[in-house]
């Protein structure tokens, strides 16, 4: 634990929300968090293939909706910037007229990966949170491994209810705090019963984010991409977690030392989307990729490359895409403003 959540902790038991956000805010400005050197690895790292298709997914979807121009291109928490830089080769190369149109954004908050970001899109523009992106034309949006890293609460069942966990600070060190009831209106009805001791988590973060999203989409126009691991709720279970050099740390323990994360519910992220834009997905990442062209683009790869570069094309395609890798664990979820063509790849999603 970092001197400043331990500060932040003495002040007396706090929603772990609070605590997340603290703890991840120093953590992402402080330290090296992608790559093999890093605390993890996500799936830009592994391949260029990765950027490059769902770069072809945005031009595709972009010549669909009637090639708008000027358009904004944005990504939510852009990492070291590989993603986009691959997404934006792969454009210009396919689809020329769409890299003309496109006016960069890039939502970050830390000055350290602002200037990691910068040596890879010098002519993005930075923005701290959504609000100020642009208005005056059509959104396409990426977010890879952003809704993941946003604070969630979590509520436990206990003899007489449910209360809400929080954090507090022992002689012994951080544990949790149950004497705080939780509000039955966030506890859905069909697991208000559930067994003591179940967990049910809920990002309200993540909810208002892609609320927001959606709200500007039925503004603006455009579409919303977003990539994570989860699953579809309502559902029990703790999937707090922190990954300190590719290992699984205790996340309390190591609050502002490493990658503090929980896996999304995308029927929740969905719902929120579904009163603004048609929502497409949630479908498994590895299904997705395949169905929008990363086979192909592998084999075009290793047949300019050296007998072990093929090799690790090959490994780095299944790790994408095989279900005991990214493939199901990860899903992908769209949503696309009224009046804008069905995003490819993805079925639409049943509410």
């Amino acid at each position: 634990m970092t001197p400043e959540v331990r500060q932040l902790l003495a002040q007396g038991p706090l929603p772990l929300a609070r605590v997340m956000q603290v703890a991840a805010d120093h953590y992402y400005a402080t330290r090296e968090p992608f790559g093999p050197s890093g605390d993890f690895v996500t799936a830009p790292e592994i391949s260029q293939m990765f950027g490059e298709v769902i770069g072809l997914w945005l031009a595709d979807l972009w010549q669909r909706a009637g090639s708008p121009a000027p358009v904004l291109l944005a990504e939510l928490g852009p990492g070291r910037g590989t993603l986009m830089a691959d997404a934006l080769r792969a454009i210009g190369k396919a689809a020329p007229a769409f890299a003309a149109a496109i006016s960069l954004h890039l939502v970050e908050r830390s000055p350290r990966l602002r200037a990691l970001q910068a040596q890879r899109l010098p002519h993005a523009t930075w923005h701290d949170d959504l609000a100020t992106l642009p208005t005056d034309a059509p959104l396409l949006l990426v977010a890879n491994e952003f809704l993941d890293a946003l604070p969630i609460a979590q509520f436990e069942r206990v003899e007489d209810g449910w209360v809400m966990r929080r954090v507090e600070l022992s002689s012994a060190g951080p544990r949790w705090d149950r004497s705080v009831g939780a509000n039955l209106a966030f506890i859905p009805d069909k697991i208000r019963h559930a067994a003591i001791g179940s967990v049910h988590e809920r990002s309200f973060a993540a909810e208002g984010v892609a609320a927001a999203v959606a709200r500007r989409l039925a503004d603006q126009g455009g579409a919303a991409l977003f990539i994570d691991y989860g699953h579809a709720g309502p559902a029990l279970g703790d999937t707090l977690q922190s990954l300190k050099g590719g290992q699984y740390a205790d996340p309390l323990e190591t609050l502002g030392e490493a990658d503090i994360s929980a896996h999304v519910d995308f029927t929740a992220i969905a719902r929120a989307m579904a009163p603004h834009a048609t929502v497409f997905g949630p479908e498994a990442q590895g299904m997705f990729l395949e169905s929008i062209g990363i086979s192909q683009r592998a084999e075009t790869l290793k047949a300019m490359a050296s007998i072990a570069a093929r090799a690790e094309i090959t490994a780095a395609h299944a790790r994408l895409v095989s279900v005991g890798a990214m493939g199901r664990l990860f899903q992908v979820l769209a949503a696309v403003a009224p009046g804008w063509p069905a995003p490819a790849g993805l079925p639409r999603h049943a509410a």
